[in-house]
């Protein structure tokens, strides 16, 4: 083998561990599993935080990015005059986490079949606590950047 091939053969070699360890990072490396007796949540009404009774809860986070957080539950007791929540967008997370189906989620926002409300303004700082609701009790949440529009009230 000459020169040329064998440092071509190399890049080739560094590039995919360098594409392999990527993906790693991203689907595995950052994320956490949460214990379920240590997770709560919540949604914002008129008259302040209520918290929710949930069960058979599922959640990741990183400490890499204020995105990262999912969380899948029941609930019993969601209060009717939750603040809903505009423009909800679930972001994808990491395949293993399969409890959580962001394209599924947003379809189901888009025709209605669930329902966004806040769950908590600024968990973080321009980050969001979101919540989508079915009728059947299951919620689904995830961290979105606030949306500083002039239509939300919120300017630079």
């Amino acid at each position: 083998m000459n020169g040329g091939k064998i440092a071509a053969v190399g890049l080739l070699v560094a590039t995919v561990a360098a594409g392999g360890g990527m993906w790693y990072a991203q689907e595995y490396g950052y994320y956490d599993s949460i214990d379920p007796a240590t997770v709560t949540l919540e949604v914002a009404t008129p008259a302040g935080p209520q918290p929710l009774t949930i069960a058979d809860v599922q959640a990741i986070d990183a400490g890499s990015s204020p995105l990262r957080w999912r969380a899948c539950a029941t609930v019993t007791d969601l209060p009717a005059d939750a603040i809903p929540f505009p423009d909800a967008t679930p972001l994808i997370g990491p395949r293993w986490f399969d409890c959580f189906d962001a394209r599924r989620i947003g379809a189901d926002l888009e025709s209605g079949a669930a329902r966004a409300v806040l769950s908590v303004e600024d968990i973080r700082p321009d980050v969001d606590r979101v919540l989508a609701i079915y009728p059947d009790g299951r919620v689904y949440g995830w961290h979105q950047y606030l949306d500083k529009t002039p239509e939300r009230g919120v300017m630079d």
